[in-house]
């Protein structure tokens, strides 16, 4: 059985999905930097420093779905570090080892990556020439 309206609206809604999981991801390189809207509770080294850019300006990008596929990517092995160096050795399972919010967000990002930012994106609006998409119409990224 197939979902009509599913396939009318995917592209719309791969949007949302992009810019709900930036943004979620974003507020992880607010707190990290900039301690908003709650302070990192663990010391920050440099790998941290790092972890906390990335996210901040990776998922910024991302969030209005600029140069959303390469970012994507970028974020995707990010994630994929964070639960291997961070996680892992923790333990197999992701909900035993904290790192169900890493896996996540690597294999959402490395979606994103594949299948584009969605029709609501800066690289949409650019490839489409400045033009709003008509309402429903399929995405073209």
């Amino acid at each position: 059985m197939q979902f009509k309206w599913g396939q009318r609206w995917a592209s719309e809604l791969l949007s949302i999905l992009r810019i709900v999981s930036a943004g979620s991801f974003f507020t992880h390189g607010t707190m990290k930097l900039l301690g908003w809207p709650a302070p990192f509770e663990y010391p920050l080294n440099t790998m941290l420093y790092v972890a906390g850019a990335l996210e901040l300006i990776g998922g910024f990008l991302l969030l209005v779905g600029l140069f959303a596929r390469p970012v994507a990517f970028l974020l995707s092995g990010l994630m994929a570090f964070a639960y291997v160096i961070v996680h892992s050795p923790q333990g197999f399972f992701p909900v035993l080892n904290h790192g169900e919010a890493a896996i996540l967000y690597c294999f959402l990002f490395l979606y994103i990556a594949a299948a584009g930012p969605g029709s609501l994106s800066i690289d949409a609006w650019v490839e489409r020439g400045h033009e709003p998409a008509p309402a429903g119409s399929p995405g073209s990224t």
